[in-house]
């Protein structure tokens, strides 16, 4: 049976040996050398950050720059999936869905080889060895590629410190003059500060003074005035958040004349005077661009009884929710606050439980997790979905000022949230069974086989779906 889920490439065990083997014993497979082995670890995973004019506080790019932190490189990337580690990117590899679009995390091999280089003596190796250096371009600062339309929302200063500040900033008209349907969307801080180190505190977010930011767009009326109506809600903006790329056939639409709106801005001290704003990126789909998919708002979270006694750790939170519609789930994104850890997403249909995912938090990186294209759960409605959290409110989780504290439901900083934040989209009964049927091809399923988060896509080769509109809902139905 084949089982389509991640498989560590070393047990648990045999990396543990590995790290502790002595340097001899590995020299009998080939030295781990840093222009052979190293290098191409960091060009992949790191150097993107860790360069000069980068966001990572010192350049990881030449031998000379990364042979004195090889004790601190080998910790952090050693953390893997825990906040601190290194790259940010906190998936966990030994459960659930393992196929993820734009994935810089490390394999079992790479920690291994990172660990025997830096208890050997750093070897040098071969220049020979080395690949063949990256060119950076500084000039673009956008992770999803060079936006079509950029909005550069007002400056705002935030004082060396001074408490956490909530609120609206000036709506900025978007300058659109067709409507036109989006793919990605990124909103980045640009200020006077990002990158200077020294500033003498480890505040949230480090160099930045944007917390998160909620959003939309609306029509404004001829003094500039949100006109009343619903705002059409965009992915929220969290500090270390990376770019949110929609599913291909479920594009969002940007409405021409409209601006960007705030509803609620968290902006927090990071230890100096500090001037900065936000960009919005948009890419665009070409013009004739129609979507497939309905895009939908799935509340899945706990805002309001939220309760995390003091001095504890492994504490659990849950909140349910049933699917309505056949769904597809496009990213996972856990948002919690300073004593969260850990979230787990899963989906329960029939006597079917499984986890989808298992993510670390780190509330200085708000990451978001999208599925490649053949992996994105596909769940029929009816399906449950589950969410745990896990919370340490100790002085062993340094992001806690003060873990003697009882903490409830807020938006503060010291207070907390319960939300996946994740992306998806609604599907008819015939995209359904299109989604699933191509899931089936892609995968080369058989009827031995199982593939996480799609607990129908094996129903056909078993009980064959009827081809009549009744006769399909009733046979959906029966599933």
């Amino acid at each position: 049976m084949r089982i389509f889920s991640a498989k560590s490439l070393l047990s648990g065990a045999a990396l543990a040996a590995t790290l502790v083997a002595p340097a001899g014993l590995m020299a009998q497979s080939g030295e781990i050398t840093f222009h052979k082995d190293i290098e191409p670890i960091l060009q992949r995973s790191c150097q993107n950050c860790h360069r000069l004019g980068g966001a990572g506080p010192m350049p990881l790019v030449s031998y000379d720059q990364v042979a004195p932190f090889a004790g601190l490189i080998e910790y952090k990337t050693a953390l893997r999936d825990r906040a601190g580690a290194m790259p940010p990117w906190y998936m966990e590899k030994d459960i659930g869905i393992q196929s993820y679009k734009d994935d810089p995390s490390l394999s079992d091999a790479d920690l291994a080889a990172i660990s025997t280089w830096a208890r050997s003596g750093t070897p040098k190796g071969d220049p020979a060895d080395a690949p063949a250096p990256l060119v950076f371009d500084d000039s673009v600062k956008w992770g999803a590629g060079e936006p079509d339309l950029i909005v550069v929302l007002d400056e705002i200063t935030k004082l060396a410190g001074t408490p956490d500040w909530w609120g609206e900033i000036n709506s900025v008209p978007i300058g659109l003059a067709e409507d036109r349907y989006v793919k990605s969307v990124e909103v980045v801080e640009v200020n006077d500060v990002n990158h200077q180190t020294g500033t003498g505190r480890e505040t949230v977010g480090g160099a930045y003074i944007f917390h998160h930011m909620i959003w939309g767009t609306a029509e404004l009326d001829d003094n500039g005035e949100r006109i009343p109506g619903l705002s059409l809600p965009w992915p929220v903006h969290e500090v270390g958040r990376n770019a949110d790329i929609f599913d291909e056939g479920a594009g969002r639409l940007l409405k021409a004349g409209t601006a960007i709106v705030s509803d609620s801005i968290h902006l927090h001290s990071n230890g100096r005077d500090t001037t900065g704003h936000l960009e919005v990126g948009f890419r665009f789909h070409e013009k004739d661009y129609k979507p497939t998919y309905q895009n939908t708002f799935i509340g899945l979270g706990n805002g309001v009884d939220i309760s995390i006694a003091g001095g504890e750790r492994a504490q659990e939170l849950h909140a349910y929710t049933v699917l309505s519609q056949h769904t597809k789930i496009i990213t996972f994104e856990p948002h919690l606050h300073a004593p969260g850890e850990r979230m787990c997403l899963e989906a329960i249909w029939g006597y079917t439980v499984e986890t989808l995912s298992c993510v670390g938090y780190d509330h200085n990186w708000v990451r978001g997790y999208p599925y490649t294209d053949a992996a994105a759960p596909l769940l029929p409605k009816g399906t449950i979905l589950h969410i745990v959290g896990y919370m340490n409110n100790t002085d062993t989780n340094p992001n806690v000022p003060d873990p003697r504290n009882w903490q409830g439901s807020g938006n503060r900083s010291v207070a907390n949230m319960f939300i996946d934040l994740g992306i998806r989209v609604t599907m008819t009964d015939d995209q359904f069974f299109e989604a699933m049927a191509e899931r089936r091809r892609v995968l080369n399923l058989g009827p031995n086989d199982h593939v996480i988060g799609c607990p129908l896509c094996l129903a056909p080769l078993v009980a064959p779906v009827a081809e009549s509109d009744d006769e399909e809902s009733d046979d959906l139905a029966s599933l």
